[in-house]
């Protein structure tokens, strides 16, 4: 899996994870989704993404996905 694959992966599973909070814990856990989509739009413009940084020190490769 590349590195993008596996930050794709991750942003999806933390959307569907605080989604879940928010249903089943608390209403404010709404706020993490918001923050996972803005992260998300400023790495697409900016290219900065600390998920991938993390992902790449933890051996994830950087090539394609095939």
């Amino acid at each position: 899996m590349s590195v993008d694959r596996a930050v794709l992966v991750f942003a999806g599973f933390m959307v569907l994870a605080s989604l879940a909070l928010t249903q089943f814990v608390h209403p404010n856990f709404i706020w993490l989704t918001a923050f996972v989509g803005a992260n998300l739009m400023q790495s697409a413009f900016t290219g900065f993404c600390p998920a991938a940084m993390a992902f790449r020190k933890l051996g994830v490769r950087s090539g394609p996905a095939f």
